[in-house]
């Protein structure tokens, strides 16, 4: 496997648009067909896991098993050390159903000043876990992280999820406020795909 490379048709594994329109802009330079899960009609699995990793792992595997191609999976979320980590795994939980990522951040907000912390400052960061699974059976697995401080209130109309209320380190904008460039190239996700990247297509 140490040698393996990604070439031709690949699935990225996400029903998330926002996701999917990163991952997607990230990748096109390198030359593969990419076709996403929801175009496939593929199912969302269960994300059991208790890693990131492991979230990632099995929905590339579930789509690599599903089409026989080889699949690219992120599982990523906000961690806010005031918070001991959380939302982290459940950060799209913590928006309900279906997401309302206002009312996530609002929960954000209420949690810090409930626990006595000031949240505009608060030290957080992003992860993102990329897994490559091929149908065989076979996976590689990257990450990707980000530091900074949550912002609110939250500012900015772009990016996705929580990106208005995290200003990544060294700066003072937020993911919500930088162009879909700017944030391509500092992001949690970029980080996770650059690596994949340098492993598999470069």
């Amino acid at each position: 496997m140490a040698g393996r490379r990604l070439a031709g048709r690949v699935v990225l594994a996400t029903h998330n648009a926002g996701k999917l329109r990163e991952m997607q802009a990230l990748l096109a330079p390198y030359g593969l067909d990419i076709v996403s899960a929801g175009d496939l009609g593929l199912s969302e699995p269960a994300e059991t896991g208790t890693m990131f990793s492991e979230n990632a792992g099995i929905k590339a595997h579930a789509a690599a098993a599903a089409t026989g191609l080889p699949a690219i999976a992120d599982d990523s979320g906000l961690c806010v050390a005031a918070l001991d980590g959380a939302p982290g795994l459940f950060t799209a939980d913590w928006c309900g159903v279906p997401r309302d990522y206002a009312a996530g951040m609002n929960r954000l907000r209420h949690e810090l000043e409930r626990r006595g912390h000031a949240p505009s400052g608060a030290a957080a960061w992003f992860v993102s876990s990329v897994v490559v699974a091929w149908p065989e059976g076979e996976d590689r697995v990257f990450e990707g992280r980000v530091h900074g401080a949550l912002a609110f209130p939250p500012r900015g109309d772009n990016g996705f999820g929580f990106d208005p209320c995290f200003a990544p380190e060294n700066g003072d904008r937020t993911f919500g406020e930088m162009a879909a460039d700017e944030k391509k190239a500092i992001s949690h996700r970029a980080r996770a795909l650059g690596a994949m990247i340098a492993a598999l297509l470069a």
